[in-house]
Order: C-alpha cells, then sequence, then structure tokens
C-alpha cells in the first residue's frame, strides 16, 4: 500500500504549451495517466450536435501506427489494466492505468491517437451506428430521461438544455461541411495549450516529467483557446417531482473559482444522515427516506446544484422549507471542526487510492479541502440560496466520524478467538492442511499478502440454511448504510452481500480502522428484525448490467428462503480470511470477532460447480433493448484449467469486441471478460442490442466461439509466447495491487487451493502451450463445464434448459 501522499503533486507548464500534474508514489505498483482536453459537448458548432462525443469514439480507431489491435484500448486490456474516456459540457477526459514497466508504450499510444487519428469515412459510418445504438438505450433508459429532464427548468437557449450525444441523425459524417467542422473541432482543441496531462506512479518526479516531456513532443503546439461563454442561466432554484423521487435544483451564474470546492463540502455535509442533520430529521418526519446532493456543473462562474430525495411527491413543498432551516443553521456555525475532519478525510482517500484514482483526482485540480477562498464561496453560495438568522434548535452538526481517528497501539496482543497458544502467529490458510491437522481456528491469518503496508483485507463467509427474502436483504443493506458511509470515509470499503445461503461481508483499505469497523457491522447486521426499515429502491441498471448483477443468485440456486434474520444468524456456520494485517490490527480483532454470529466452521462445503448441461434464465429487465450474458465456467477447478481459462480471456476480448460491436454493430455495450464466482472460474461474453434477440446473439456468440481454435492458429510461437508472459505478469506481486490480490486469494480458498496459489497460477501460465489452449478451447466449445445462459428472452427450444 502506498504510503500517505504529498497533498499537492507538482504541477507546471511545459515549453510547448501542456500543463502537467505528476504524483510520486513510491509504494504503488502502477502509473496511470488523465489527459484533460478543455473541449467537450459545449464547444462544438450548434449544426453539429453530438460532434465531440463522436471524435472521443473516433480517436480509439487505430492509426497508421497502432491498428485498432495494437492501439490503447487492445494494449492496456492486454495487459490487465483500465482505460476509458468521457466527454462532458466543458472538458474531454482519456485515462488509463497499466502495470509501470509497460506504461511508456501506453503513453506513445495515447499521444499518437490523439495527434493523428484516422478518421476514414468507413470507420465514421460504423462508429456512428455505435452512437446510434447509444442514443436508442438512452432514450428508453428512465434514469438517463430523469437525467436529461432536471435542465427543463433553465431557459431553452442554455447548451444544457440541448442534445450532445449525436446520432445517425445528427452526425452527418457524409456531409463535407460535417468532415469540414469534425477537423476543424480536432486542430482547434486536440493540441498542448488546451491541454493537461496528469500522472500517477511509483516513478520519481525527473522520471515523470521525462515521460510527460516525451508524450508532450508528440502532441501539435497551440496556445489556449478561450472556450464560448454559455448564456446566463436565468434562474435561482426550480423543483421537479416524480414517482417517490423530487429534485431540487439551485442554480448559480456568478460564483467565485473557488465555488467547486465549496459545493463539494456543503454536499458531503448535506449528505450525511447523522443524527442531528437534514436526513436524519426528514427521516424522522416521514418526509424523505434518501438524499444525494451533488454539483451537477461548474463552468466560467456558473453551477448547478441537484439535491435528490426519495420521498412522495407531495413531501417536496415541506423539504424544502425544512433544507432552507437547516441551510440557514449550517452557514451561522464554525465550520472549522468541520474544515479539519473534511480535510482529513480527503488525505485518507488519497492514502488508499490507487494510480488511476489519483491521477483522475490531479486532474480536476481542486483543492484538497476548504481553504479560505472556498469558505468565502461557501458563504456566497449560501447566502445566494437565500439563509436567514433564524432556524430552529433542534440542529446540530455530526458526531465525528470514528474510524478515522487513529487507535491506540494495544499493550498485550492476546488470543484472538478459536485461537490457543499455538495460533499466536501469522499463518498461511493452507498450513495447518498441509501439516495433516485441521485449521481450529474458522478465522484464517494469511500470510500470502504482505502485513507491512496500511492496506488489509478481511473476508467473512456465513453458510445459512435458507436464501434471505428480497425484504431481508434490503432490510440489511440499510442496516450497514451509516456505516459503509463512515468507513469508505475512512479508507475502507464495506460490501455485504447475501447470495442465496452464502452471505459475504467483505472490508478491504486502509487496515488500522478495521477492527472498530468489522465491530459496527456486525451489530448492525444482527440488529435487523422485521421493523427494521428497508433500504430505499436503486437506481434502474441497464439490462447487461441487470443480468451481471443476476448472475450470483443463478450460479448459487436455492428454493428455500428466509425473512426471520435472528433465527437465519443463529443456525448459520462462518469462516473467514484475513489478509495483509499486522500483529496490531490482528489483536485488535479480538472483541469483533467474539460478536460474530453463527457457528463457527472451518470445514464449510465448497460450492457446487454449475450442472455439466446448458441452462438458460430468463430476466426481465422491463427494457425495449435485449440483453444476453452467456456464462462458461471450467469443468474443474485445477488451477491449469483456469489458467487456459485466462489466457483464452485475454485472447478474446479484443477479437469479440471487434466482430460483435464493430463489424457486426450488434450494440455498444460488448464486453467478454473472466470472472470468479465463489471459487468458480468462468468466461463470460455480453451483449446488449436495440434489435437483435437473445437467440441471435447467442448464435453471433456461438459463432464466435468456434472461431477461436482459428484465432490461437493464427498466432506464431512468439505471439503465444509475448501473450502468456503479458497474463503472467499480471500476478506478479511487482504489479499486483492489494485489493486485487486479496481478491484472488479469497476466491481461491473458496476454490480449495493452497496460500501459494499465485505462484502456482503464474507457473500454470507459463506451461501454457499451443495445443493445451486448443484443448482448453474445444472444452470451451463443448460446453463441458455447462453454460449458463441469463437473458431477457424465455428459454428457446433444446439443448437449452429452463433454471429453476
Amino acid at each position: 500500500m502506498p504510503a500517505p501522499t504529498h497533498p499537492r503533486p507538482h504541477t507546471e507548464t511545459l515549453a510547448n504549451g501542456l500543463r502537467v500534474t505528476l504524483r510520486h508514489v513510491p509504494g504503488l505498483k502502477r502509473s496511470a495517466a488523465a489527459l484533460r482536453v478543455a473541449a467537450g459537448s459545449h464547444d462544438v458548432p450548434l449544426a453539429w450536435p453530438g460532434l465531440a462525443h463522436f471524435l472521443e469514439h473516433l480517436l480509439f480507431l487505430g492509426t497508421e501506427r497502432f491498428p485498432a489491435g495494437e492501439g490503447l484500448m487492445a494494449y492496456v486490456r492486454g495487459h490487465g489494466g483500465q482505460v476509458n474516456a468521457s466527454t462532458r459540457e466543458r472538458t474531454t477526459d482519456f485515462f488509463f492505468e497499466l502495470p509501470t514497466q509497460a506504461f511508456s508504450a501506453g503513453l506513445e499510444r495515447l499521444s499518437d491517437m490523439l495527434a493523428n487519428p484516422r478518421m476514414n469515412l468507413d470507420d465514421q459510418l460504423r462508429e456512428r451506428e455505435v452512437l446510434q445504438a447509444e442514443f436508442v438505450a438512452w432514450s428508453q433508459d428512465p434514469a438517463a430521461q430523469q437525467q436529461f429532464a432536471l435542465y427543463e427548468g433553465l431557459p431553452a437557449e442554455h447548451p444544457l438544455r440541448g442534445f450532445h450525444a449525436g446520432n445517425r441523425d445528427s452526425l452527418r459524417v457524409e456531409d463535407p461541411a460535417f468532415q469540414q467542422a469534425l477537423n476543424d473541432f480536432h486542430q482547434q482543441f486536440y493540441q498542448t495549450g488546451q491541454m493537461t496531462l496528469s500522472l500517477a506512479g511509483p516513478q520519481s518526479l525527473e522520471e515523470l516529467k521525462a515521460l510527460a516531456e516525451h508524450f508532450a513532443s508528440m502532441l501539435p503546439v497551440g496556445d489556449k483557446v478561450a472556450q464560448v461563454m454559455p448564456l446566463p442561466l436565468a434562474v435561482k432554484s426550480y423543483q421537479q417531482v416524480g414517482k417517490q423521487r423530487g429534485n431540487l435544483m439551485f442554480a448559480f451564474d456568478t460564483v467565485p473559482e473557488s465555488s467547486g470546492e465549496a459545493l463539494a463540502f456543503l454536499c458531503h455535509w448535506l449528505n450525511s444522515g447523522k443524527p442531528g442533520g437534514l436526513l436524519a430529521h426528514l427521516q424522522q418526519q416521514n418526509l424523505a427516506d434518501g438524499l444525494n446532493a451533488v454539483p451537477v456543473y461548474h463552468f466560467a462562474g456558473q453551477a448547478l446544484l441537484h439535491l435528490e430525495f426519495t420521498a412522495p411527491s407531495e413531501s417536496l413543498t415541506a423539504i424544502r422549507e425544512h433544507l432552507r432551516d437547516w441551510l440557514s443553521f449550517f452557514a451561522q456555525q464554525d465550520w472549522a471542526p468541520l474544515r479539519e475532519e473534511y480535510a482529513a478525510l480527503l488525505q485518507r482517500q488519497q492514502q488508499v487510492s490507487g494510480a488511476l484514482q489519483l491521477a483522475r483526482l490531479d486532474s480536476e485540480q481542486l483543492e484538497h479541502g476548504l481553504a479560505d477562498s472556498g469558505v468565502a464561496a461557501l458563504r456566497q453560495i449560501l447566502g445566494d440560496i437565500g439563509t436567514v438568522d433564524n432556524f430552529s434548535e433542534h440542529w446540530h452538526l455530526p458526531a465525528a466520524n470514528p474510524f478515522l481517528r487513529a487507535s491506540e497501539p494495544l499493550a498485550n496482543a492476546g488470543l484472538i478467538r478459536g485461537q490457543t497458544s499455538a495460533h499466536r502467529g501469522l499463518r498461511t490458510f493452507a498450513q495447518d492442511r498441509s501439516r495433516g491437522r485441521r485449521e481450529r481456528s474458522p478465522m484464517q491469518f494469511s500470510q500470502a499478502l504482505t502485513d507491512s503496508g496500511d492496506e488489509g483485507a478481511i473476508y467473512l463467509r456465513w453458510y445459512m440454511e435458507a436464501a434471505a427474502t428480497a425484504d431481508l436483504h434490503s432490510r440489511l443493506q440499510r442496516s450497514l448504510r451509516q456505516t459503509q458511509q463512515d468507513a469508505r470515509e475512512a479508507g475502507v470499503e464495506l460490501t455485504f452481500n447475501a447470495s442465496v445461503t452464502q452471505w459475504l461481508l467483505k472490508l478491504t483499505g486502509f487496515q488500522e480502522s478495521m477492527p472498530s469497523i468489522l465491530e459496527h457491522a456486525l451489530k448492525n447486521l444482527t440488529q435487523v428484525d422485521a421493523n427494521s426499515p428497508r433500504s430505499e429502491s436503486e437506481t434502474p441498471l441497464i439490462p447487461l448490467r441487470q443480468l451481471l448483477k443476476a448472475l450470483p443468485e443463478h450460479v448459487l440456486q436455492s428454493a428455500k428462503t428466509g425473512d426471520d434474520a435472528k433465527h437465519l444468524w443463529t443456525t448459520s456456520r462462518w469462516d473467514g480470511l484475513a489478509l495483509g494485517l499486522n500483529q496490531q490490527t490482528q489483536s485488535a480483532m479480538g472483541l469483533a470477532l467474539s460478536r460474530i454470529p453463527g457457528i463457527p466452521d472451518n470445514q464449510l462445503p465448497a460450492t457446487e460447480a454449475i450442472a455439466v448441461q446448458k441452462h438458460w434464465s430468463h430476466i426481465d429487465t422491463a427494457s425495449s433493448e435485449h440483453a444476453l450474458l452467456l456464462c462458461c465456467p471450467t469443468a474443474n477447478r485445477d488451477i491449469a484449467d483456469e489458467a487456459a481459462w485466462r489466457l483464452l480471456a485475454q485472447l478474446c476480448q479484443t477479437p469479440f469486441y471487434q466482430r460483435l460491436r464493430v463489424e457486426l454493430q450488434l450494440g455498444y455495450a460488448v464486453f467478454s471478460a473472466l470472472r470468479q464466482i465463489q471459487g468458480q472460474t468462468a468466461l463470460l461474453f455480453g451483449v446488449q442490442s436495440p434489435s437483435a434477440k437473445p437467440a441471435e446473439l447467442l448464435e453471433h456468440i456461438q459463432q464466435f466461439l468456434n472461431g477461436i481454435p482459428a484465432l490461437i492458429e493464427q498466432l506464431d510461437d512468439v505471439g503465444l509466447s509475448q501473450h502468456r508472459q503479458k497474463l503472467a505478469d499480471q500476478f506478479d506481486d511487482a504489479t499486483l495491487a492489494g485489493k486485487e490480490a486479496a481478491e484472488l486469494l479469497w476466491q481461491a480458498k473458496l476454490a480449495g487451493h493452497s496460500s501459494d496459489y499465485l505462484e502456482q497460477l503464474i507457473v500454470a501460465i507459463g506451461l501454457l502451450d499451443r495445443k493445451t489452449l486448443l484443448s482448453a478451447a474445444q472444452r470451451l466449445i463443448n460446453a463441458e463445464g455447462g453454460w449458463l445462459c441469463l437473458a431477457s428472452d424465455p428459454v428457446p427450444q433444446t439443448p437449452w434448459q429452463a433454471a429453476n
């Protein structure tokens, strides 16, 4: 885990005008780049809405130097990294993360695609159809339409009211005038004066600067261009009501430069659910169940603040009165303690962030906290909203986050529940098995990850006699909400998932806070009863994401359900795994572990594999879009089979995307990936389409699978060796982040592997030859591990069987 980062990265402007921010973090295992272009959807000519978004897509289609199969997206994915881009109102962002040894080549590809896009007509025509598919999905997505409707209270002429995504009608690529506008936009804005590059990694500042200078040398040089000023927002506030949703919008036309930090600070305290705050009071009055405040627009002195309430429409007038009362109270308070805590949590967030998060944070160029200039901006914003001197007496500031405070070292390490003196030290989760004796403690402390850093992970699993009903699951999630928020601010991600009879509580991040967070979480979960409130409804997901969310439930099927939380906890059996925890953290966990409900059991059964059949599950996605997700598990849990599946996943990723999205243009949501579900390794192939039905999508996927042996045969020995090495490098301790390593080791435990699983996996990847890979591909095609298909249509004819 990286050491605490300096609050401010190094910032300078290079000789050719490129602004750079450089962040050296010695403990990082990867490097990341975030490139921001000061131009977005509001900067395009009015005649061509969607042009900026369209250009962002075109830049990923390859160049003469790096064709699509060798471009940034394929390169990053081939090295197990992350890559994406985003077009907003006034900015366009490109960002990626890679193992450090592969980073410079990623920067080469990014600079080349920005400076030398191919942009031929055939590519443009194909990509326009992709944007058309996105537009169709967007126009039918209730959440997207609600977001678009938020701006209806603004003047019709303001660009926020316009359509900027692009579709077949607005992107008239055959028109010479459009081509001229496209090239003009690229030449005007995609040059050094309009760009900011943020780099974060373990390299020294000198090395990072050398990378930035080389990157800059590949770009067209230009001066900063003044972006056109927007028309006035011309309103102060307005409201919108919907089904169980209420929206309040506050518009500002002349806010100071520091208003971004001020609004972020205000939203943080608005969103707090602690006693004495706005949300807690609204819940007590049965006016609202949820609140989310977020700034949705900020440019050239203009800002737009959105407050969404989970509440019936008739409550919105009363909510608005309580909101103004709370804002008036907040405006009169001494913010010094809040500023101190806010700065502490931002520092903690940086401390546990990876390279990509840090690079993206730096590209925003925000202050890390609320400076004095931000205080002045916040006072102006509150004044513009209309706060008054009088307010109710029942308000008070939220209690301090208990998990942000450093804990005192324990005088005596002591013993953890279930341990004897023979268990005092750290032990791997396979040592007892290898010594031919049974483990006596169900919580296993593993040495598979180093305990010398700040980062750790805790997994607690319960095997239940019945699955939780939807109502019970909702109440369990609600019970954790405040603890999750406090934990996140303290650098720990806390998640709870009740997948059928397998319930999992997971903590990852800053280990010092974990014992206390674990204790609070267990208390929350075990105090749930029939009268506990349910969690508010979630934002609807696009169909393909709905299938992905439902997948674990269908891998672990169970007919029996239960709604009595106390009985389910009492009859449950549990085990766990802790990784990367130092001796002090282990010792501090004693009280929390003594409160784990259920029966300790170090012999929990392994998850049953999918039956060797073709099962089809129909998921009603409530959408006119079609979606299909094909899950292809390995036939067994041998590491050799897992290694083969991982290499197949790497080989398939780019060709699958190219075939189904680019060539066949089936839809914009197309992906293939390897996933592990309860220790089961599987290849996933997913497509969402506005036109092709699931049966047709499945046929295209099967045709692709049948062509995998040919893909393997086309690789020469050097190419195959390179793919093997790139895959093996992803599991090397030098490049594998702690959070990802912990998840791999947890899945290894569920699969029954030993704690040297990562070393064994690297060896198994190195042993993969062409013959072995072809054999694995044939097992995949033959569905020897069984296939599970989740789709938006009912089951077709044989050989598919409807899942129970």
